[in-house]
């Protein structure tokens, strides 16, 4: 059976829904098919259990203002992660304003904090602060060392702690929990109510040959019934999470040679107990371990996962050779190719703390991640805390200029160069910037369509209204997006 369509998207996580529904909004006659592998959407990396939920907007992780050994913070990163996620506020107002959204559904009012103890942190603290702080971006960010605002803010924290230990936290009040899982499947249920659209769960591609007129062959086989078929599309978009880099390597384009990536496992301590999860309400970051990937940051977390609160801790990272929690311990080794066989070794010669780190993890006992927790929660009982499994991450390795195998951590798209096909590969901050990055697909993979004075650009402005213009440099862009989209998404305090 061949199906002719003008776009594919393959996985059923929030980087291909969040594309279809702006390609969907702008040009309502696109053929759109979205494949995914699982009997249902939003079920590995985007499902509300396996990642850490939250709305990454640069005000609480501390691995987005790294410090030199001269001592000074650098805050670029995390300048672009908020600006970036305020696009994806945007998109996801101008959907609550449509009536295709409800927010109480995926995101909550959430404080982002940050936590440290000792002298040392608490003076990169203060100094992060004034820096971040002195930007529109971050100007509602708070600093305390008295305990008893620390006490107001985060009462499990401060519980039972030495009063002696330096401590000092900062605060920005309309931080977010969003639980993606629910926002993604709300995406998918929005295209299945407009035409054009079909979704093939139980899907698993097979293959993907580019045709002499530049189209793309997807060859998908049913895993229930074996039945094969054949979409033929003049674009394909690749958001399959840790399933990305296999499946961009079938497509056999020049721009994946050389990438590979490295699989890191995660597992929470999970609390459901309500009279402990009354008592915090927040998402407190903390300092990662040397050595710890970004995914390891330690943090205490206030989550509303399909209108289920608890608390969540960790991640406890691990090393894995899967991509997906659905998938093969034979994911890694499959993935190794000719083409990137000495940028992998070279990444894995280069990260051997990394490796020794994760490994490390992973024998850990239940009791020494309960110390880990009290190093948050002082007064953590054991018997209130369960393990759960999270999600699998792939961090991208690529070649630097030198020629050298590096690990690089965040997100990337690697794009034909006749922008027929993209994929998506990396992980955190990932979901948070999903708006941000699918643009970033279009513009180039459609610069036709996304001329400056074009028909899609003046929708896109519609949609995003901040589009074409810099959140990082306008103050008072800033002071017009960011009431609208707080307001509309209810996430002022």
């Amino acid at each position: 059976m061949t199906t002719t369509t003008d776009v594919v998207l393959v996985g059923g996580g929030v980087m291909s829904a969040t594309l279809g529904v702006i390609l969907r909004e702008l040009d309502p006659s696109l053929n759109i098919t979205l494949v995914e592998r699982l009997d249902h959407v939003a079920h590995e990396s985007t499902d509300g259990w396996n990642n850490a939920g939250t709305g990454h907007a640069g005000y609480c992780e501390l691995n987005y203002t790294p410090e030199d050994e001269q001592g000074n913070i650098s805050i670029d990163r995390a300048l672009d992660i908020n600006a970036a996620f305020e696009v994806s506020l945007q998109l996801w107002s101008y959907l609550v304003s449509k009536g295709e959204l409800e927010p109480g559904e995926f995101i909550h009012t959430t404080p982002h904090c940050s936590f440290v103890w000792g002298e040392d942190h608490v003076n990169f603290l203060r100094k992060r602060h004034e820096q971040m702080s002195a930007h529109h971006l971050f100007r509602e960010m708070e600093f305390s060392e008295d305990p008893r605002v620390l006490e107001d803010w985060m009462p499990l924290i401060t519980d039972g702690r030495d009063p002696m230990e330096p401590v000092a936290a900062t605060r920005v009040g309309h931080g977010a929990d969003v639980d993606f899982g629910s926002l993604t499947r709300a995406l998918v249920r929005y295209l299945e109510s407009k035409p054009n659209f079909e979704l093939l769960l139980n899907n698993t591609v097979t293959a993907m040959d580019q045709a002499d007129d530049g189209s793309w062959q997807v060859a998908c086989r049913d895993r229930h019934t074996g039945a094969s078929r054949r979409l033929d599309a003049d674009f394909v978009f690749i958001g399959a999470g840790g399933g990305a880099l296999p499946l961009l390597q079938k497509s056999g384009i020049k721009e994946s040679k050389g990438y590979g990536g490295f699989p890191v496992s995660g597992q929470w301590l999970v609390c459901r107990k309500q009279d402990v999860v009354q008592r915090h309400d927040a998402k407190v970051y903390g300092k990662a371990p040397v050595g710890a990937p970004p995914m390891s940051v330690p943090h205490l977390d206030t989550r509303i996962i399909n209108g289920e609160p608890a608390l969540l801790f960790g991640p406890f990272a691990g090393f894995t050779t899967k991509f997906q929690k659905e998938g093969s311990f034979f994911d890694l080794f499959s993935s190794l190719r000719g083409s990137n066989f000495s940028s992998m070794m070279g990444a894995g010669m280069s990260n051997m703390d990394l490796t020794r780190y994760l490994i490390g993890e992973v024998f850990q006992s239940a009791e020494e991640r309960i110390e880990s927790l009290r190093n948050f929660y002082p007064r953590a009982t054991f018997d209130d805390w369960t393990l759960q499994h999270a999600g699998k991450r792939v961090q991208v390795i690529k070649k630097d200029d030198n020629g050298r195998g590096v690990l690089q951590f965040g997100t990337e798209v690697v794009a034909a160069s006749d922008g027929s096909l993209a994929a998506l590969l990396g992980a955190s901050p990932g979901a948070s910037t999903a708006a941000k990055a699918m643009i970033d697909v279009l513009e180039r993979c459609f610069p036709g369509q996304m001329a400056e004075d074009g028909e899609w650009t003046r929708r896109l402005q519609e949609m995003i209204p901040s589009h074409g213009r810099s959140l990082k440099e306008d103050a008072d862009l800033l002071n017009e997006v960011r009431p609208y989209t707080l307001s509309t998404l209810k996430l002022n305090e």
